[in-house]
């Protein structure tokens, strides 16, 4: 119930602590027998009721306890008829005993009682004590109301609220015993709390009567230097002595039974692999026989410890960690508002389950602390082996169900009115056509984001009106599998559309939820390169060669296509790729092209550090360089949206040991160092570290137009040649790959690189992305602009900023 409730981590920990429980209280109860039986049969007994006919001494009482255990094991392996067959005449038994001894209270006269001598610190025996039956009497009882804790004469301990609480509290174990056998009853949902609260009330009315009735009618020297004074009081004490044998062995009978099935269920669920495997066994008649003898054996050694007090703090414990359990499901299911968890006990409250887990959990500590840190402790570690060996997906977790309450919850109160640039963090829908050749750019991807939303997108072609079901959903499975292989932190999000454009619009209109929103769309470069097979190189993705995984499913590479073949119809045509950027800046989304990551080394996409301290340059270039002038066009949006985006990347571990450089383009008549000087003054502000490195661009370009009368967009719009913005888009193109692999001398050169010295290589290349043209017509020549733009240049993003990313405010 636990584990289909909190999940099979917290459930099959807790189940074994239960287990353990009911295998003590075992223990406990029969070795509460065999005191009893040696107070009247023992060679030790004293008083003159005693036969004296059973040898005492530890490995005596070890003997009687093996074979009463032998008794109620026998009673158990038969099955769960006679164990009921058995708790009825007990219960009978059991309430003829009650009803002479609550007679006795009455009809006996008060009477003077000799108590066995007890022995002194240095072996002698202490002078002897009577202790008195008073009949009703107010002044017992008022001499009864105090604590006035003793020594337990069995132990030799002081006793205490709390040690006097463990003993008590084993009597009201029998609690569960209707839920450990739920599986044998014929309608459980009514036998179990309709038995479980008649239980309770019968057994808090009966032990609150004996309690009153006791206090009323005996001193307090009786009552805490005889545990067997019912005897003495009685009017027939055989029958006293029946009713306390029959209790004991009804409760040492139900914990067996108890323990075995819950044994037989932790084997069933397969949590700890081949050490239950006995306990799978089962008779034809569907008895855990198995599981029966286990249990037997583990209370065989428990009854090693040889008295029951020592034994009563440890099973308190247990069956307190696993009450606080039960409490805690229901506390649980009702937090998390979970639709079908109706229960029909009409009483129930949460406040109620709230005050039992604290109850529990303070008992546990004021019990014994050494106990209930152990018993946690062992807890902890059951968990953390059952997560490791990993649990049924199917059971439900209760997690998920509180997950979504407090994710709804918190989503509600993020109010997108509320946001700041502050704060800005990059939102990210990574468009995916097939994931065997984007897993470089999906991991960079997750290394770009910096804790915000991170959605993989994906557009099946198609109509649903001409499809007979909704092709889209059974992808999801694979997807997700993929986001776990990849071990990158994204969610999920399928569209089914007509054309790839309006399914990106689709995407981009309705990812995320609330505040958490895509706000930049990444895309790979539309190129003509060959689509690479990732899957067959990156080890997170190897598999058996016979196509399936463990446990039978398919292997994930079976789930996606493989690779366009080169020269093959694409799903996404120029026009369209372009058209779909310019309706992304038409929703003020941010955009990101990336070109080359697959030539990426592996180690720069880990989660982890470097793992290399060769150290790598990240280059970016703030300035559109197809825009040919100089001035402070870098201190605008989109320039520092690159910034930013670069800066980001370079908080990654796997990205400590890049250095940034910022390329500072100069106009033919700008004086050096000028414009460098504000921008560092700007980068100290924004307190990035970078290196700036000042070039001469602008040369050989078109200029007899002065820069203020030239508009972005001149060379995209098609207001220059063809000819003109392609040689233009060429010299842009020599003058990054110049810059590449040279070192920080940073002086301003012109295109051929300036007089830097050569250096670390340049890992990855940030450039700025003009808007596309107005006239959709011009698409294919901005696209082929692009293309010269990043060709040969390695790992490139090239970046359109329409966000405020920074703020220098207070």
């Amino acid at each position: 119930m636990i584990s289909r409730t909190l999940g099979p981590e917290v459930g099959g920990s807790i189940g074994l602590m239960f287990y353990l429980a009911n295998v003590c209280g075992c223990a406990v109860s029969l070795l509460g027998l065999v005191e009893a039986m040696l107070d009247v049969f023992g060679a030790d007994a004293t008083g003159s009721s005693g036969l004296r006919i059973l040898p005492q001494g530890y490995g005596w009482n070890l003997l009687y306890g093996s074979l009463l255990l032998g008794l109620v094991g026998g009673v158990c392996t038969l099955g769960a008829g006679l164990y009921a067959r058995a708790s009825f005449l007990t219960f009978l038994l059991v309430s003829g005993s009650l009803a002479s001894v609550l007679v006795s209270f009455v009809a006996v006269r008060p009477r003077d009682i000799p108590l066995t001598p007890r022995p002194g610190p240095n072996g002698s025996s202490l002078p002897p004590q009577v202790g008195h039956f008073t009949g009703f009497n107010s002044s017992t009882l008022k001499a009864n109301l105090g604590a006035g804790y003793a020594k337990d004469y069995t132990t030799g301990a002081t006793m205490t609220f709390a040690s006097v609480f463990a003993v008590l509290f084993n009597g009201c174990t029998g609690i569960m015993a209707g839920a450990n056998m739920s599986g044998e009853l014929k309608d459980p949902s009514r036998a179990i709390p309709l038995g479980t609260i008649v239980a309770v009330a019968y057994t808090f009315f009966i032990y609150i009567l004996l309690f009153f009735l006791s206090s009323f009618t005996c001193d307090r020297i009786l009552l805490q230097e005889d545990y067997g004074f019912f005897q003495a009081i009685s009017l027939w004490s055989p029958l006293v002595l029946t009713g306390i044998y029959a209790t004991s062995l009804s409760a040492s009978m139900s914990s067996l039974i108890g323990a075995s099935r819950i044994l037989h269920a932790l084997a069933q669920d397969n949590l700890f692999g081949v050490i239950l495997a006995p306990a799978k066994v089962v008779s034809q008649g569907g008895n855990p026989w198995g599981a029966v003898l286990y249990s037997w054996g583990l209370v065989q050694l428990v009854l090693l410890a040889g008295k029951l007090n020592t034994l009563a703090a440890v099973v308190t414990v247990f069956y307190l960690v696993a009450y606080a359990a039960v409490d805690l499901s229901c506390l649980s299911l009702e937090w998390a508002s979970a639709p079908n968890f109706r229960p029909t006990f009409s009483l129930f409250s949460w406040h109620t389950c709230l005050l039992g887990v604290a109850s529990c959990l303070l008992m546990m500590f004021l019990i014994s602390p050494g106990a209930a840190g152990g018993s946690l402790l062992l807890m902890g570690l059951l968990s953390a082996l059952l997560t490791a060996r990993g649990g049924p997906s199917s059971w439900g977790y209760v997690s998920q169900a509180l997950l979504f309450h407090q994710v709804r919850k918190y989503l509600l109160r993020l109010d997108v009115r509320k946001d700041h640039v502050k704060f800005w963090r990059p939102q990210l829908l990574l468009l995916v056509g097939n994931p065997r050749g984007a897993l470089p750019l999906l991991r960079l991807a997750n290394q770009l984001k910096k804790g915000g939303l991170y959605v993989l997108g994906h557009v099946t072609l198609g109509d649903l009106d001409s499809l007979p079901s909704d092709p889209v959903q059974p992808q999801y499975g694979a997807w997700l599998s993929l986001v776990d292989r990849a071990q990158v932190k994204a969610f999920v999000d399928l569209t089914l559309s007509p054309s790839v454009r309006q399914g990106a619009q689709h995407l981009l209109r309705i990812s995320g939820l609330g505040g958490m929103k895509p706000n930049t769309l990444v895309l790979g470069f539309y190129d003509d390169a060959a689509p690479q097979d990732h899957f067959l190189t990156d080890p997170a993705f190897s598999e058996p060669a016979d196509g399936t995984q463990e446990g039978g499913s398919p292997a994930l590479s079976t789930l996606f296509p493989p690779p366009r073949a080169p020269g093959s119809p694409r799903a996404l045509s120029p026009q369209d790729y372009v058209a779909t950027v310019a309706d992304a800046l038409k929703m003020n989304k941010n955009v990101v092209l990336a070109r080359a990551c697959g030539a990426l080394p592996p180690e720069r996409l880990s989660r982890g550090s470097g793992g290399t301290s060769q150290l790598h340059h990240v280059d970016v270039w703030p300035l559109n360089l197809l825009r040919p002038r100089g001035g402070p066009g870098y201190v605008d949006v989109c320039g520092l949206f690159l910034l930013q985006m670069a800066t980001i990347l370079g908080m990654v571990p796997a990205w400590h040991s890049a250095r940034l450089r910022i390329f500072l383009c100069l106009g033919p008549r700008e004086a050096p160092g000028a414009a460098e000087g504000r921008l560092r003054a700007l980068l100290s502000q924004l307190r990035i570290r970078a290196q700036v490195q000042e070039v001469v661009w602008g040369e050989g370009a078109a200029s007899s137009q002065e820069p203020e009368e030239e508009e972005e967009g001149d060379f995209v719009n098609g207001r220059r040649g063809d000819a003109e913005a392609e040689a233009l888009a060429c010299s842009a193109n020599a003058l990054v790959r110049a810059q590449q692999g040279r070192g920080g001398g940073g002086g301003p050169g012109g295109p051929e690189g300036g007089d830097g010295e050569e250096g670390p290589a340049t890992a990855l290349t940030f450039l700025y992305l003009p808007r596309p043209p107005a006239d959709p017509a011009r698409y294919p020549r901005y696209l082929a602009l692009l293309e010269i733009l990043s060709r040969d240049l390695g790992p490139t993003l090239l970046i359109h900023g329409v966000t405020p990313v920074t703020c220098t405010d207070l």
